[in-house]
């Protein structure tokens, strides 16, 4: 999620004459590795009360990744593996591994305002949408990114703002094809984790429900951590649930 979530230095870019592609390209530097560890606290609000879950998440750079539910105590052991943009899920209780349908990947994942989409796609902003300066002030960047024809997005534009110092993100604003707001992720308590500067806290408003936002809280990182390749195994969907 995280989504998520090897170690790159940040490039020194003049802030003269800055394109909005470079401003992206460091962006994603800042919150992306090829390979990462983290323990996860995503907290969920609605109407009817709040949740709180604890996982614990490893991803190889966009196309893999491996999520493990540690609480609460009727969700531990669920697990998920994204390879690509297919994702399946192993449910002790049942003892079933289930692939996440077409159909399923807009509904809301283990309860929250993040949807099934979020979690098997996990795009990329440099390769899957074209960016574009159209505003700044001192102390940030605001860029419009709109897809790529190519892309497999469910966004038809995404309002990101950028703190000029250390590019890291501030908020973004999603709106879907029609153009009508959807939702805003809100970034803030930033921490430098092996050079880079990260938004440790993350909080999702949805637009169209005014009780819901889940906030998700990044309680460890590494980008260095060794992850073994049967990590991302259908196998390891039960093997790693115990």
């Amino acid at each position: 999620m995280i989504r998520s979530f090897g170690l790159v230095l940040l490039m020194s870019v003049p802030l003269l004459g800055i394109t909005a592609e470079e401003i992206v390209t460091n962006v994603e530097r800042n919150l992306q590795s090829d390979s990462g560890y983290s323990k996860i606290t995503m907290s969920v609000t609605t109407a009817r009360g709040e949740r709180t879950m604890k996982m614990e998440s490893w991803n190889r750079g966009n196309e893999k990744s491996f999520i493990k539910i540690l609480y609460p105590p009727q969700d531990s052991g669920i697990t998920f593996l994204k390879i690509g943009t297919t994702m399946w899920q192993y449910v002790p209780k049942i003892e079933k591994t289930i692939k996440i349908p077409a159909s399923m990947m807009m509904q809301s994942w283990m309860g929250s305002d993040f949807t099934n989409d979020d979690m098997a796609k996990e795009s990329s902003i440099v390769d899957d949408y074209t960016p574009r300066l159209s505003g700044e002030d001192p102390q940030k960047y605001i860029l419009t990114l709109t897809p790529k024809a190519e892309a497999a997005v469910v966004w038809g534009k995404i309002v990101m703002e950028v703190a000029k110092e250390h590019f890291v993100p501030l908020r973004a604003h999603y709106y879907d094809e029609e153009g009508k707001s959807r939702r805003i992720l809100y970034y803030s308590d930033v921490k430098v984790i092996q050079n880079r500067h990260l938004p440790t806290l993350m909080t999702l408003i949805p637009s169209d429900r005014k009780n819901n936002k889940t906030v998700v809280r990044m309680d460890e990182v590494d980008f260095e951590a060794p992850i073994d390749d049967s990590r991302f195994t259908k196998s390891a969907l039960v093997r790693y649930s115990r």
